[in-house]
């Protein structure tokens, strides 16, 4: 198979060692990044969605698709789905002993996550990062950091499209003389400091990395900062959303202040 998924890649690359830690990792932040569709009982009215439930080995199981093309596959025909990032999922499901059933049958990286990962993966994505206050005095280039991390900021930076212009990694030194990674956003998207700041987490998180290990921070373009960070930094770009376009009626979990209510 040729047309693979990010999570399909993500899957083999955890199968392919049971004791790669970061790989297993890896797979459940793809997993909760991604856009899954979701199988539903019946159409969704409002705000309210019903899972298709399954009994399988042991337990009580909805079942989520990375691709409407494969949940259609596995259904044989059109079928009812909501489609919700992963984390929205894990969050709905998260206390309620239902696991998660990835692709059956359709894709390589079928595979069965039972409820007590559910609740895992809805708890370390729900950890926020702690808020500080602290003077910078100088800047640096970065130094030291493990290239799984900064594999991991790429990814999870390229999920974050139109929060901010772009971010510099580099080195802090704090008034009082301490030292720290630092990660700053540029003209990030008034509102959006909180995700951003949780997405930074979380990229330590799933890299196996202690989250003390990076700073995070917001400046403007015109901030002199700013100058300093272009000269020092790493730069990560992040995408640019297209013009939005009107559409009419939200499906469900569209507007991330709004989750689902699962039924």
């Amino acid at each position: 198979m040729t047309d693979l998924t990010a999570l399909d890649n993500a899957h083999a690359a955890m199968t392919a060692d049971d004791t790669n830690d970061a790989a297993r990792l890896r797979f459940y932040e793809r997993l909760a990044d991604s856009e899954l569709f979701l199988l539903l009982s019946e159409e969704p009215a409002d705000e309210n969605v019903t899972p298709e439930l399954f009994d399988l080995s042991d337990h009580r199981f909805v079942l989520v698709f990375d691709r409407e093309d494969r949940l259609t596959q596995f259904t044989g025909a059109p079928a009812p789905y909501a489609a919700l990032s992963g984390r929205v999922i894990a969050g709905l499901l998260a206390g309620q002993d239902i696991g998660l059933g990835v692709n059956l049958d359709v894709a390589p990286s079928a595979i069965l996550i039972p409820p007590e990962a559910v609740n895992w993966l809805a708890e370390t994505l729900g950890h926020a990062p702690e808020q500080a206050e602290a003077r910078i005095e100088e800047i640096g280039r970065p130094t030291g950091l493990p290239e799984v991390l900064l594999q991991g900021l790429d990814a999870k930076l390229a999920t974050a499209a139109g929060l901010a212009h772009s971010a510099y990694l580099a080195t802090a030194v704090y008034e009082g003389g301490g030292r720290n990674h630092l990660l700053a956003f540029v003209d990030a998207t008034p509102g959006a400091e909180d995700a951003l700041a949780k997405a930074v987490s979380e990229a330590l998180t799933f890299s196996g990395v202690e989250a003390g290990a990076l700073d995070v921070s917001f400046v403007r373009a015109s901030d002199p900062l700013a100058a300093k960070l272009a000269q020092w930094g790493l730069r990560f770009d992040l995408p640019q959303p297209e013009q939005p376009q009107e559409i009419g009626r939200n499906a469900p979990g569209s507007d991330p202040d709004k989750p689902p209510i699962l039924r």
